[in-house]
């Protein structure tokens, strides 16, 4: 999710440059379509006692910076506003398209033992590696933010849950830029005007998409047929398709219950034809099909980044409502699409105008009031849902639902090495537009994740 700019030279193409703008601007992982972009790194580990030991600092010493172009304008505004930090600012690709440039650098400056920024913006997935040792006995890259370092009551100010990628060993290595927490979106103009009332269960949602279905044949209720569909749907689902248990341990059990209601539901709806396995993103669709949606379960950019952008919905239609429950659930779980981190050099000469930065770039209204996507920081995000730019386009006050979302994602979908939306394009995706079931399906997906997570060094279990 580059700008949030669009351009407009036509509807044809509009899907596939508004998943590569969203994307950008929500995890910097365009590769897979947000895919693995806020998945939580598994329990810390508890006891972790050793203490951070950092390099001789220099008073007024340069810092540099490695941010995308997204983030540049952020960085640069800091610069401004604090013309005595001395900065060397860097552009770089963020980690998007799953690179692992960041890493083959600090893997390098590593052996020569020097080059490494002070400050870079990067995704989840990178605090993997960035917050273990390269090899035996170096120092992590990077450095833990709750060791002296960023006062506990900041990192407290983070919406629930939305640290956890940056948690290892029992520390924070990082601070969260955005969140893209799952809501539900629908066209209150068109619900209003056939009598129907947002869903606030997953009974009522299949119910209403049958209904729709039936006495509205052509319109959609969600599409499962996107590389971040199964981030919405099933980890809102609370599916262990991605759990780590330990720290090189991934639980993936897509026999577990609760990933098999979630592809239960979603089978009846998409034999109803009320449930497209046509991706939002894909070629055509939004010319084709983009006014006849009802109904979307994802992400909270979804409203200006699909329905305004791609879609072309016009204004004072679009609202949200808050992530559904399941039977016995008192509270919603909800699933995540996307958010980047920044993080800050072990190596650092000056750790204070680092930190100052990085807790300025995700924590102050003046910066996070005017970001693209919603700020993982609450104080901050409050002034983001203040912004008219951010607000004016829906038919309701989206700060309720938005706010809600925001605490219930569900921390038990891990960020691991790999990217979980891999195995979802490569086998799940052909089997449903091959006309096969995702209850069947879940077998081969399963096998898929658990090679791919054997390939890069855990264990595998499904309990």
């Amino acid at each position: 999710m580059t700008s949030s700019r669009f351009a407009r030279t036509g509807r044809r193409a509009a899907s596939v440059r508004v998943l590569a703008a969203a994307c950008t601007l929500a995890s910097a992982t365009v590769l897979a379509g947000c895919a693995s972009a806020d998945p939580s790194t598994g329990p810390a580990a508890k006891g972790d006692t050793s203490a951070f030991k950092p390099v001789a600092q220099k008073a007024g010493a340069q810092i540099t910076v490695w941010a995308d172009s997204t983030r540049l304008p952020s960085v640069q505004a800091y610069q401004k506003s604090h013309p005595d930090v001395k900065m060397k600012i860097v552009t770089y690709d963020g980690g998007a398209d799953g690179s692992t440039y960041l890493q083959t650098k600090v893997q390098l400056f590593d052996r020569t033992g020097e080059g490494w920024p002070d400050v870079v913006f990067g995704t989840p997935t990178d605090v993997t590696w960035a917050s273990a040792p390269t090899k035996p006995g170096a120092t992590p890259f990077a450095a833990p933010l709750d060791d002296k370092l960023v006062p506990k009551n900041t990192l407290d100010g983070f919406a629930k849950g939305s640290l956890t990628p940056c948690q290892f060993n029992g520390h924070t290595y990082c601070m969260r830029n955005d969140i893209a927490q799952v809501v539900l979106w629908y066209n209150k103009s068109l619900m209003d005007k056939w009598g129907y009332r947002p869903p606030t269960t997953w009974a009522e949602y299949e119910a209403l998409g049958q209904k729709v279905a039936k006495d509205h044949p052509g319109y959609l209720v969600g599409s499962v047929g996107d590389t971040n569909s199964h981030e919405s749907y099933f980890w809102s689902s609370q599916c262990p398709a991605f759990n780590l248990t330990k720290a090189d341990t991934l639980r993936v059990n897509l026999q577990d219950p609760k990933c098999t209601r979630m592809a239960t539901l979603l089978d009846k709806l998409i034999s109803a034809k009320a449930v497209t396995t046509q991706g939002f993103f894909s070629q055509g669709f939004a010319k084709n099909s983009g006014s006849k949606v009802l109904m979307a379960y994802g992400p909270s950019w979804y409203g200006q980044y699909v329905f305004k952008a791609a879609f072309h919905t016009p204004a004072k239609q679009i609202a949200a409502a808050p992530p559904l429950t399941w039977p016995g659930e008192t509270a919603a779980s909800t699933g995540n699409v996307g958010g980047g981190v920044w993080m800050v050099s072990s190596h650092s000469a000056n750790l204070k105008a680092s930190t100052d930065l990085v807790t300025w770039l995700t924590t102050s209204n003046e910066n996070q009031a005017s970001a693209p996507t919603y700020p993982a920081y609450a104080p901050a995000a409050k002034a983001w849902l203040a912004n008219p730019a951010n607000s004016n386009y829906f038919a309701d006050d989206v700060s309720g639902p938005f706010q809600q979302a925001a605490d219930e994602v569900w921390t038990g979908w891990s960020n691991t090495k790999f990217s979980d939306a891999t195995s979802w394009s490569s086998v799940v995706l052909p089997a449903l537009t091959g006309g096969k079931s995702l209850v069947s399906t879940l077998p081969a997906w399963q096998k898929a994740i658990s090679d791919q997570a054997k390939a890069n060094g855990y264990k595998v279990t499904d309990r």
